[in-house]
């Protein structure tokens, strides 16, 4: 079976340690980053858990950190559930390519941190979202299969794509509306998998409620572009390393909602800006479920036997200190 790990804050200082039960095993070495803890101290964290000793902290008096660490790659599958493509004006059926863009790793915070909404921002948006750990380096092209693909991803992880429809939209930057600090929750555990564990990948519910709403609710069996798949292609185009972040898109549910002809509109740079922001608020505004402040987003991912479980996040929405 698996292990839950934790990065977390205690009387101001940071550590890593396996959850057991409603406690965390603390591990004595620190490591620096998740690449650090993957290559020295995944067994220990092992050894440590089926011993069941040594110092233990309550999960309730720790401050739980993400435990993807910066420096890291945050790579991003776009519309690869065809519930969201097809909210999203986009054609329902798996596409010929897969779409690709990244989010810089200053946006990860904590299961239960504030999400901080720029003044700017109107259309704040979530998707909730699988986390891919890389657990090993992909410095060439390689062939990832259902049957090797546990060589390269080493846990999972629960993550919200944070997203400013406004500035990803109007202006044709994903990075940039998806970018801000604080726009990607992640964990609160990193899942490390058993090798015999890798299927149950794609039998993962997500879900995700706003102010106890249910808005978001899929399984990870409805993937257009598996992981194996999206790590070959990726393969093929750039490095990865130990630690490094892919997240495999999220489902149908978001606040956004365009026709394929308001999605065309508004995303043609040939238009000139304030004509597309007109239409996009046009649409969008009608609509009362973008985030607002004060509200609070909770979500889950777990395989449906409870073997596999990413946690629970819950983070508010408050707006940018001016």
């Amino acid at each position: 079976m698996g292990l839950q790990i934790v990065r977390f804050e205690k009387d101001s200082r940071q550590h890593w340690g396996v959850v057991h039960g409603n406690d965390i095993i603390v591990l004595q070495e620190t490591f620096g980053s998740l690449a650090q803890f993957l290559q020295n101290g995944k067994e220990k964290a092992r050894k440590m858990y089926e011993q069941g000793d040594g110092e233990t902290v309550s999960l309730q008096d720790a401050t739980i950190l993400s435990p993807v660490t910066a420096p890291a790659k945050i790579i991003c599958q776009g519309a690869n559930y065809a519930s969201h493509r097809e909210e999203s004006g986009f054609e329902a059926k798996k596409p010929p390519f897969n779409l690709i863009f990244s989010k810089a790793d200053s946006c990860l915070c904590g299961a239960y941190a504030d999400i901080i909404r720029p003044p700017h921002v109107q259309l704040l948006d979530y998707e909730i979202e699988l986390g891919l750990v890389i657990g090993a380096d992909i410095t060439e092209p390689v062939e990832v299969t259902e049957e090797n693909l546990h060589e390269y991803v080493a846990g999972l992880v629960m993550f919200n794509d944070v997203s400013a429809r406004d500035v990803q939209l109007l202006q044709g930057q994903w990075l940039k509306g998806k970018s801000y600090r604080t726009f990607g929750p992640t964990g609160p555990y990193l899942y490390l998998l058993d090798p015999e564990e890798i299927p149950l990948i794609h039998d993962l519910e997500l879900k995700l409620w706003v102010n106890d709403e249910l808005r978001q609710s899929a399984n990870t069996s409805q993937l257009l572009f598996k992981p194996h798949e999206t790590l070959t292609e990726l393969s093929g185009i750039m490095d990865l390393s130990i630690g490094d972040l892919v997240v495999t898109g999220t489902t149908g549910g978001v606040t956004l909602n365009l026709s394929p002809e308001e999605m065309g509109f508004v995303s043609n740079l040939t238009i000139s800006y304030e004509e597309r922001a007109k239409k996009l608020f046009e649409s969008q505004l009608k609509i009362d479920d973008y985030l607002k402040d004060g509200d609070i987003i909770r979500a889950r991912i777990k395989s449906p036997d409870g073997r596999i479980d990413l946690g629970e996040q819950i983070n508010k929405i408050v707006s940018a200190r001016i």
